[in-house]
């Protein structure tokens, strides 16, 4: 046990860079085999050692100068932040900092504790911080004997005081069984050759006792998904720590649960999904976890003797293109797969102010698969490597070897694909993707990209809990995001969360009601009872719909987005509510920064670019907002337009965000539907990119989009030189020359061959039986799928299906050739 220091005491010794250090020598740690036995035991040894150096890798990062930039400058930030720890570090009963007090006064207080115990994970942290400052090269404290000191010191005190094997955890479990222990570990093999072998076995022991092996022993509960991969990384590591074959074998095999694909609960879905928390989409954040763990894993046990050589690794590797590419652009990970990150921003407790946002989660993203590419085939690190320097090129508005969040050892492996010659960058790919298991989904084409996100039954509005993401209560009520090539890469990334109108998301219908911060529930509790959620794509078109309930609201809606070669066709029906107050649906809600005085203009008029403004422009055929796209409005939908400077705080949306008051400007476009609306609509289109002239002709050409319909019933539309047909049947009707018997999504393209592909699906997952007739002719069916028990040619096209609910809202496609 370490002596209490005072803090004048404790300042003195490792103040001083010239301090011999009085340590032994290293023994062998408990369950470690020795250097002076068997030849297996010195082969063992030997290996373990090998495995320790390979970590020590994989957390300091290989292969750049400490000389370079923008490696010297981080590298003396890192050196100079070590020393403020050093110099600020005064171990006290119940805290090693004075401002991270780990003691819990009251267990019992569940919200408290939790801030109690992520005191500890902070305290090791920063421990880390100091041992990185003392082993790499460049931070002006290596191999600083005080610094040292100062972490060995450190380490004792926590595992003295709280991160011991006698202690019961409180408050978050993560706390104590992923956050605590990885940061413990990862010094451990920084500091290895300086730790006495009786610390060693003791805080092995500790790690032990807090994740025993039963915490892999089933995969239920928080052992699922990213968290099970990053309790595999404790368990590998603390065996590599301690020398003990067991442990890195048990980690090894208890990473097989997370490989295949799941059809329920947390994990990645055949359609790429990626589901956390049971009902929450979290591809870009505890996905980017699960990505970077398992690249970690594979990196250290490759060649050794617990490689892993489960085939089901391969469900992983193809995911980096079927789940997480889709949600990546120009570098950013798309907020609406990101669960409760995006409200994190800016901490309270971060002296530096940097910022997490949808780009500093998408350097992560891109670093993770850059590290799992070492685990993978060579064509696919090379295809990988490539998309990775594409989206790295591309990423104008905060490139990603200037993010200060950026670990350096995520640093260095981007580093290494920009100054890697042979590597060519890869294009942004293009197409629809419809996430069905996640009511997700993507659409992309040269210039732009777009991202929808909805609820159901299946999936949460939003995800709060641990006092974050507090007023996210709308985000899945059919908000749709999207970003062009060179421009709107900081639409919300730039301070958005706290300073939008939670009430105003883009793409959303809702009701104004007022709702308390993190109403609806923790971790995914409020999933509204709708099944009607989905849609149909052939991979480049698609027809999406949601059968919307509102939060905590009576306001019910039937949505849909027909996404186009240069479009999206927002359709809006049966909109009805019964709270006392208004309803709207958002067309847009631009983020203007802290000055954008970007150009409104309606009809041909440029609007005024006052601050406050607000107008009706009912009866409006187009807008046009400068520098980013326009939107034509159909079928009479009323428009009213606002120009306003908001305010926020971090803190407002997550209690432990910055408190500091920003300001943003917003240009929100808006369809009022008045209060307690009763099946009220809307129609209009969105383009991306599109300028003021192209905007006009396209709400000049009003025969293009011919709306089939636009009821509670059914929505659909035509676009003839697309060849595209699509209608959302929310119950059996016609609609144009489709007939549904039951419920269900169609999308329809004929092309310029002859040929035609029919696209159904089943988004409520509940039809035993279905019949589709396109009153098209029809010769001949070329392929469908054994769901299609019958096909009928001739005048028409008829399509009998047989039980769809197995198909999990997949879409059937079947080709025709046309008559």
């Amino acid at each position: 046990m370490t002596t209490a220091w005072n803090r004048r005491g404790f300042l003195h010794v490792t103040g001083s860079t010239a301090l011999a250090l009085t340590i032994a020598a290293p023994a062998s740690p408990a369950g470690a085999a020795t250097t002076s036995g068997t030849a297996s035991e010195a082969a063992a040894a030997d290996e373990f050692a090998t495995l320790r150096a390979t970590w020590r890798d994989l957390v300091l990062g290989s292969g750049f100068s400490p000389t370079a930039e923008p490696f010297r400058s981080r590298l003396a930030e890192l050196g100079t932040t070590a020393a403020g720890w050093r110099d600020s570090m005064n171990p006290q009963s119940g805290s090693l900092w004075p401002d991270l007090v780990f003691a819990d006064p009251d267990p019992d207080t569940d919200q408290e504790s939790y801030g109690y115990s992520a005191k500890i994970v902070d305290s090791y942290a920063r421990l880390l911080t100091m041992a990185e400052a003392y082993v790499r090269q460049g931070t002006g404290l290596t191999g600083n004997a005080g610094l040292a000191t100062a972490v060995l010191t450190g380490l004792d005190h926590v595992y003295t005081e709280v991160y011991n094997e006698n202690r019961t955890r409180y408050g978050n479990w993560w706390s104590w069984q992923i956050g605590a222990p990885q940061r413990l570990l990862d010094i451990c093999v920084l500091m290895y050759d300086l730790i006495p072998a009786d610390r060693i076995a003791a805080y092995c022991a500790a790690v032990d006792h807090f994740v025993p092996d039963s915490a892999v022993g089933s995969y239920t509960g928080t052992s699922t998904g990213a968290n099970r991969v990053d309790l595999c990384r404790v368990i590998a590591v603390r065996g590599v720590v301690g020398g003990n074959a067991a442990k890195i074998a048990l980690a090894r095999d208890a990473l097989s649960p997370v490989f295949p694909y799941v059809t329920s609960g947390d994990g990645l879905y055949a359609d790429g999904s990626f589901v956390q928390h049971t009902w929450v989409p979290y591809t870009g954040s505890y996905g980017s976890v699960m990505l970077g763990g398992i690249g970690l894993l594979l990196a250290l046990l490759t060649g050794s003797s617990w490689s892993v050589t489960d085939p089901g690794r391969q469900i992983v590797l193809d995911a980096v293109e079927n789940a997480w590419a889709p949600f990546l652009y120009n570098g950013l990970i798309m907020d609406g797969v990101s669960g409760r990150a995006p409200s994190r921003g800016v901490s309270a407790s971060d002296a530096k102010r940097i910022q997490q946002d949808d780009h500093t989660r998408g350097h992560i993203v891109l670093a993770a698969i850059v590290l799992l590419g070492q685990g993978a085939s060579s064509a696919e690190n090379a295809r990988w490597r490539g998309l990775v320097k594409g989206w790295m090129r591309r990423d104008y508005y905060s490139p990603a070897l200037q993010d200060p969040s950026l670990p350096l050892s995520a640093l260095a492996r981007l580093a290494g694909v920009q100054n890697d010659t042979s590597v060519s960058p890869v294009a942004e790919p293009t197409g629809h993707r419809l996430f069905a298991a996640m009511d997700r989904a993507t659409h992309r084409r040269p210039g732009w990209a777009a991202s929808l996100s909805m609820a159901s039954r299946r999936i949460t509005h939003y995800e709060t809990g641990n006092g974050e993401n507090l007023r996210g209560w709308h985000t899945g009520s059919g908000m749709l995001y999207w970003w062009g090539d060179s421009y709107g890469n900081g639409q919300y990334s730039d301070a958005f969360w706290p300073t939008v109108d939670p009430y105003r998301l883009p793409g959303t219908t809702v009701s104004k009601k007022q709702l308390a911060d993190a109403a609806g529930g923790d971790w995914g509790a409020s999933r509204p009872d709708a099944t009607w959620v989905g849609g149909a794509t052939d991979g480049t078109y698609a027809s999406i719909g949601q059968h919307l309930k509102g939060l905590s609201s009576t306001l019910t809606a039937k949505k849909s987005w027909f996404c186009l070669d240069d479009a999206i066709v927002c359709l809006g029906a049966g909109i009805t509510c019964t709270d006392g107050t208004a309803v709207e649906s958002v067309v847009d809600n631009r983020n203007l920064g802290a000055s954008g005085t970007h150009a409104l203009t309606v009809d041909g008029t440029v609007r005024p670019s006052t601050l406050p403004w607000s107008a009706s422009l009912a009866g409006a055929d187009w807008a046009h907002i400068g520098g980013f796209g326009g939107y034509v409005f159909l079928d009479g939908t009323g428009l009213n337009a606002l120009r306003e400077q908001r305010t926020g705080r971090w803190s407002d949306i997550n209690r432990g965000g910055s408190t500091t008051t920003i300001s943003r400007r917003y240009l929100t476009l808006y369809v009022d539907h008045g209060t307690d609306p009763v099946d009220a609509g809307y129609a209009y289109q969105v383009l991306p990119g599109a300028s003021a002239a192209r905007t006009a002709a396209r709400a000049a050409d009003s025969a293009r989009t011919r709306i089939l319909a636009n009821t509670g019933g059914q929505q659909g539309i035509r676009v003839a030189p697309l060849g595209f047909t699509g209608v959302n049947f929310w119950s059996a009707g016609t609609a144009g020359p489709l007939v549904a018997s039951a419920p269900c999504a169609v999308m329809i393209r004929e092309k310029d061959d002859g040929t035609a592909v029919v696209c159904v699906s089943d988004p409520m997952r509940a039809q035993t039986s279905l019949t589709l007739t396109w009153n098209r002719a029809v010769a001949s069916v070329i392929s469908k799928p054994p769901t299609v028990t019958s096909a009928t040619t001739g005048s028409s096209l008829r399509l009998t299906f047989g039980n769809l609910t197995g198909t999990a809202g997949a879409t059937q496609k079947i080709t025709v050739r046309l008559g």
